[in-house]
C-alpha cells in the first residue's frame, strides 16, 4: 500500500490508523528503507497488509475509506496485490460519495482485492471509472 498526496506524513498516519483496527491487528507491517545519510530514522515507503481469509480486505478498505473521509488534504491510497492488481482510493472522490455509493465502493474494492489473480496478459481496465482496478 502506498500513498501519494500533499501531506508528507500520510502513509505513517495511515499506518497508525490501521494499527488501531481490531480486524487488522498483526496484519499491517511498515516497509521501510534505511535513512538517507544526514537524516534521522528510516523512510516509510509502503505498508504490507496480510489479507488472507476472514474479510480482511473489507476491513482494510473500510478503514481506508474512513481515514480518507476525515482527511483534509488530497491524498490517493493505492493498494496493490502481489500479482500487480490494484485498487486506488482518493480522498477527494471519497468525500463526495453518499452512504450507498460508499458501501458500493467498499464492496467493489474488497471484491477486487479478494479476487483470484488474473491470467497473465488479462488486465481489465476500470470500465466505470470508480478507481477500482482488479
Amino acid at each position: 500500500m502506498t500513498a501519494d498526496g500533499e501531506g508528507r506524513g500520510d502513509l505513517r498516519a495511515i499506518l497508525e490508523w490501521l494499527l488501531g483496527v481490531d480486524e487488522l491487528r498483526g496484519r499491517v507491517t511498515p516497509q521501510e528503507r534505511p535513512p538517507v545519510p544526514g537524516t534521522l530514522g528510516p523512510v516509510l515507503d509502503a505498508l504490507a497488509v496480510a489479507l488472507g481469509q476472514g474479510g480482511a480486505a473489507t476491513g482494510v478498505v473500510t478503514a481506508l475509506v474512513s481515514w480518507l473521509r476525515g482527511h483534509r488534504s488530497d491524498v490517493t491510497v493505492k493498494v496493490t496485490r502481489p500479482d500487480g492488481a490494484s485498487v486506488e482510493l482518493s480522498a477527494q472522490r471519497v468525500r463526495l460519495l453518499g452512504d450507498q455509493e460508499l458501501r458500493s465502493l467498499v464492496q467493489d474494492a474488497a471484491r477486487a482485492l479478494d479476487a483470484p489473480p488474473a491470467p497473465p496478459g488479462d488486465t481489465p481496465e476500470d470500465p466505470d471509472g470508480a478507481g477500482v482496478r482488479p
